[in-house]
């Protein structure tokens, strides 16, 4: 099923990120994005999953001083000026209604058809379109099945806290051993904008980011991840308004936040 979402009039601009995966252990691609979210002056901000390296679960939330109730708060600080969505990622598809709640952020379905602009823009993270990527494909299954959830969720937190950390250590090791991950499939991408009826897929996940054309009246976006604690840092943020669809480097945007246009 393919969620409907029509921006009200006043949008005049939106904006897309994913892939951040913040961390503790990244606290200047965290300063990043908390800057940015205050810098913005876009009327919606669409996060595509993968905001979190890791999501253990909304209790989180309710341990005093903890990473997650501090990221929870930036949002609701930001959550005053604009409007914020979220999408699962493969990364963060624990986040439940109470962190919505806390943070003001309303969740989207993957996919999710917007209608802005005069267009719709179909939006995903892309995890369930790499096809090819079958162990993926398998453990996404079971892992988005509410009885999977519920079995982890049911975990003392300290214990997911542990588990999150293996994931991320063997993450850390498929990038040393350069493992390359599958790709969007061009065929499913295509059915997808056929169904929805939109000539433009917005998505993240690959850390691929370019434009690639499907045919001649459909094509795919593809988001950068965001990583500024490297020594080259990396981040960039999607702008749609009325003349269109414009890619802003981070260090840019922050230089001088672009005025809305329309």
């Amino acid at each position: 099923a393919i969620q409907h979402l029509a921006a009200p009039d006043h949008w005049r601009s939106i904006e897309l990120i994913s892939d951040l995966h913040l961390q503790p252990e990244l606290p200047h691609t965290v300063a990043s994005w908390q800057r940015y979210l205050q810098a913005s002056t876009a009327d919606a901000i669409f996060m595509l999953g993968d905001l979190f390296e890791a999501w253990v679960g909304d209790d989180a939330l309710n341990e005093p001083g903890s990473f997650e109730a501090e990221c929870a708060q930036t949002l609701r600080q930001a959550r005053a000026k604009r409007s914020l969505f979220f999408m699962h990622g493969n990364r963060d598809f624990l986040i439940g209604a109470q962190f919505a709640q806390r943070s003001g952020m309303q969740l989207l379905s993957d996919p999710t058809c917007l209608e802005f602009t005069g267009q719709r823009w179909l939006l995903s993270h892309g995890d369930a379109l790499c096809v090819d990527d079958t162990d993926y494909q398998r453990f996404r299954a079971v892992a988005r099945s509410p009885a999977w959830q519920q079995q982890i969720l049911a975990q003392p937190l300290a214990q997911r806290r542990q588990l999150a950390g293996s994931i991320r250590n063997e993450s850390e090791a498929r990038k040393m051993r350069e493992v390359i991950t599958a790709d969007v499939d061009s065929a499913a991408t295509l059915e997808w904008l056929q169904r929805a009826n939109a000539p433009t897929l917005i998505h993240g996940h690959t850390h691929r980011p370019a434009t690639h054309a499907l045919d001649a009246t459909h094509q795919r976006v593809v988001l950068t991840d965001w990583d500024t604690d490297l020594p080259t840092p990396r981040a960039e943020v999607l702008r749609i308004d009325a003349q269109g669809m414009q890619r802003i480097a981070l260090d840019a945007y922050l230089a001088q936040p672009p005025a809305p246009r329309g």
